[in-house]
């Protein structure tokens, strides 16, 4: 289908609209929008206005900007994209796992995932804890935190259409999940034994303090640099690199490089990072 062209829209909305949502987006979360997000912001943010009964963007700007107040969780949460799966870029699991196994012993291990999505990444965290130690309750506390507080439920309610764990093994299917019955058919249930390991909160990387302690055995941060720059992505290694354990490992998406920070992290791994002083 063709894009709508301007006057075929159900709500006005102009260039200057578009280059305010791209400076609001960017003030409020980090995100630089490219032009090519035009149409997906139109499509996203539209919804908002016909929920709001608003008829053209600027006003909803205008609304938003004067007295945002709920309606910019609102607005984040629409503009920000959240594509995830279980045991994404499996090969970061395998090294979590090895990594977990050499510190046996050493007390309780910190897992920061912190672009938790809709929870597939922390729930397979928490199943790389339980396979590392051959336990349901290994010596491992995960946090979850993501901007978006919409998929910080669904995370948090770790419930899930069964398509969603097919390429996993029989046996991970068995052990860690839950198939549901009757009105849940289709559905599945991460199991109760992975709960206790997972905490979820929401949690903004722009925010100029995290709030959080270290040291963390390992720090997911992974496909959500790739929407900032490099100035803002240089500003929240310089908050999160600190909370990183001096044998910590930071975990990347694959098409993220932080060889602009070289001065805090360098490459130990495929997209995996340690802190620049870190023994070699």
């Amino acid at each position: 289908m063709s894009t709508p062209v301007a006057n075929q829209r159900e709500f006005a909305y102009s260039d200057r609209d578009f280059r305010r949502v791209c400076q609001l987006i960017y003030q409020r979360a980090g995100i630089a929008l490219a032009d090519s997000k035009r149409d997906m912001v139109y499509s996203r943010l539209s919804r908002r206005l016909r929920t709001l009964g608003i008829a053209t963007f600027s006003e909803y700007l205008d609304q938003l900007e004067r007295s945002g107040g709920d309606e910019w969780e609102a607005f984040t949460n629409a503009l920000t994209t959240n594509l995830t799966s279980f045991f994404r870029e499996p090969h970061h699991f395998e090294i979590l796992e090895k990594h977990l196994r050499e510190r046996a012993g050493e007390g309780t291990l910190r897992i920061w995932c912190s672009a938790a999505s809709t929870g597939e990444e922390p729930w397979s965290l928490a199943i790389t804890a339980c396979e590392a130690f051959d336990s349901y309750n290994p010596p491992v506390e995960i946090l979850a935190t993501d901007i978006d507080t919409q998929v910080l439920a669904t995370g948090e309610r770790g419930v899930y259409p069964l398509d969603r764990i097919k390429a996993l093994s029989t046996e991970r299917k068995r052990r860690f999940f839950q198939k549901g019955s009757g009105p849940h058919e289709g559905m599945c249930r991460v199991s109760p034994a992975l709960r206790h390991l997972v905490s979820f909160a929401q949690l903004n990387l722009l925010a100029p303090s995290y709030g959080l302690k270290g040291p963390y055995t390992a720090i997911f941060c992974r496909n959500v640099m790739i929407y900032f720059d490099k100035p803002t992505q240089r500003g929240v290694l310089e908050r999160m690199v600190p909370l990183l354990a001096p044998d910590g490992l930071l975990f990347a998406g694959h098409s993220e490089s932080f060889l602009h920070a070289a001065d805090l992290v360098r490459p130990c791994g495929r997209t995996v990072y340690c802190r620049a002083e870190a023994p070699r």
